[in-house]
């Protein structure tokens, strides 16, 4: 059985996880961050490609702020900020988990469909298809 410390952590991590996607899962946030990757901004220049005001823009990297992704710093009335990749790495981390599951199941769709054009391959009926199973 875990320990309770280990229960908590995990729970911590799942909190974590589901912040980092819910960020995530907005296409206005993807695009800010991609802006950042780019290197640090200030929030009028991120609001600017979407016609937002900066209530809104600011509404959307406190999400970000949030799930670990954007660290803001503010100097008088200038707020800058910058992309934390520390949470995407976690994301990351969680993903690499299933790629090997998918790397798998497509590998195997390719070879289903490689057979399937290949002229010299013998097709099975549906009926043979059924009696095999």
């Amino acid at each position: 059985m875990a320990s309770p410390q280990k229960a908590r952590r995990d729970e911590d991590d799942d909190e974590r996880l589901d912040l980092i996607f819910h960020a995530l899962a907005n296409r206005t946030r993807r695009a800010m961050l991609r802006q950042l990757a780019k290197g640090p901004a200030m929030v009028t220049e991120l609001a600017a490609p979407f016609e937002m005001s900066l209530p809104s823009a600011s509404k959307n990297l406190k999400v970000l702020e949030k799930a670990g992704l954007v660290d803001r710093t503010v100097s008088g009335r200038v707020h800058r900020c910058a992309l934390d990749p520390d949470s995407l790495r976690d994301a990351d981390a969680w993903l690499e988990f299933y790629r090997g599951f998918w790397s798998g199941a497509l590998d195997s769709l390719a070879r289903f469909v490689e057979q399937d054009d290949d002229p010299d391959h013998p097709k099975k009926s549906k009926q043979q298809r059924s009696k095999s199973k």
